[in-house]
């Protein structure tokens, strides 16, 4: 993004917070006059940075995957990888239903989500060896069926429309599937 001011800056995250808001809220029927109200910022300020509401969703989207990224590099380095690793099959999850809204209207707009987003699958695979290594994760557990738990959750999450708590239940039973039998060593 070139240089913006610091009010402009401001005033697009603002922007962007609000959109997930009113998105999680009112669905792809969300207004930009509701998002630009709950944002403090007049519809122009939205149209300026978002000629459409489609840009939008897409900025959204990008901003979440930069987020979740972001945040993967942090854990990365955890002190604690097996912690860091749940830590972060969590937020997927968590994260799965409000960016399953934006891609769905992306695509209705005929726009790809995965264009110029992060690609994480590097971020939580980096994740898993660490989490191995230190004994948290069972060994036989390889990218394509921790890729096929967290699908299966999310698409669960976003179908059910799962609560906390609920989240918080199912992933505790997931997570005991994914963790050595006692005794036994992750084997990596």
């Amino acid at each position: 993004m070139a240089m913006m001011r610091a009010d402009a800056r401001r005033n697009r995250a603002r922007v962007l917070d609000a959109a997930e808001t009113v998105l999680a809220r009112d669905g792809l029927a969300a207004s930009m006059r509701e998002i630009a109200e709950v944002a403090g910022v007049g519809v122009g300020t939205i149209y300026r940075q978002f000629p459409t509401k489609e840009a939008l969703y897409q900025a959204i989207v990008e901003d979440r995957m930069r987020r979740l990224a972001d945040r993967a590099g942090e854990l990365a380095t955890a002190e604690d990888p097996g912690a860091a690793f749940f830590e972060y099959f969590t937020t997927i999850v968590a994260d799965s239903t409000m960016k399953k809204v934006l891609v769905d209207a992306l695509a209705v707009a005929g726009i790809d989500a995965k264009a110029g987003s992060p690609d994480i699958k590097g971020a939580i695979e980096t994740l898993l060896t660490r989490a191995q290594r230190a004994g948290a994760v069972r060994g036989d557990v390889g990218m394509e069926e921790l890729l096929a738990l967290l699908s299966a959750a999310c698409l669960a999450a976003q179908h059910h429309h799962w609560d906390e708590g609920l989240r918080t239940r199912t992933l505790a039973v997931v997570f005991d599937g994914l963790r050595p039998a006692r005794g036994e060593a992750a084997h990596v």
